[in-house]
């Protein structure tokens, strides 16, 4: 975030409305915020600026694209050499079914997740591909039983966060 950008209360009546709905029009949203639609695309240019914005896109549906096995993986990786960090890293970028690589601290060095259509698909996954990578020294699944709830971080009106 920019340093010392502050939002304010109009602000953060942008962010909720398009955080539910980026997709609703700046012209909508200035109605339901009682300014202008010139208002409302300054101030998400200056969200954008600040970092505090990062875009609209559209979220697949794992599911409805037939993918109904969410797994998390962690990734033990022979640490001889920093670039062998980042051979593993590259072969785990090919691989499309995992979403997100998440570099981190403790016992694993990376921590996947990772949507197949079944346990089947999973374990070619794991087998296959991850643990050919000849640095993985081990991994760890976790399968998701049911996603509990995915949210944004409150929004913050100057230094205060506000929560539903």
């Amino acid at each position: 975030m920019e340093k010392g950008f502050q939002i304010d209360s109009t602000d953060k009546k942008i962010l909720e409305i398009l955080s539910a709905n980026a997709r609703m029009p700046f012209l909508e949203v200035a109605r339901m915020v009682g300014i202008s639609g010139a208002a409302v695309h300054q101030r998400v240019q200056k969200l954008m600026d600040a970092g505090i914005l990062d875009g609209s896109r559209f979220c697949l549906n794992p599911k409805g694209l037939g993918y109904y096995t969410c797994a998390f993986i962690g990734i033990q990786v022979n640490l001889l050499s920093t670039s062998t960090h980042e051979q593993v890293f590259q072969a785990i970028k090919k691989i499309p079914e995992i979403v997100e690589c998440h570099h981190i601290s403790g016992k694993y060095s990376l921590f996947l997740k990772v949507f197949t259509k079944n346990n089947e698909h999973l374990k070619k996954i794991i087998v296959e591909k991850i643990q050919t990578i000849p640095e993985v020294t081990a991994t760890e699944t976790f399968i998701s039983l049911e996603e509990g709830f995915v949210r944004q971080l409150p929004i913050r009106e100057g230094n205060v966060f506000f929560f539903d």
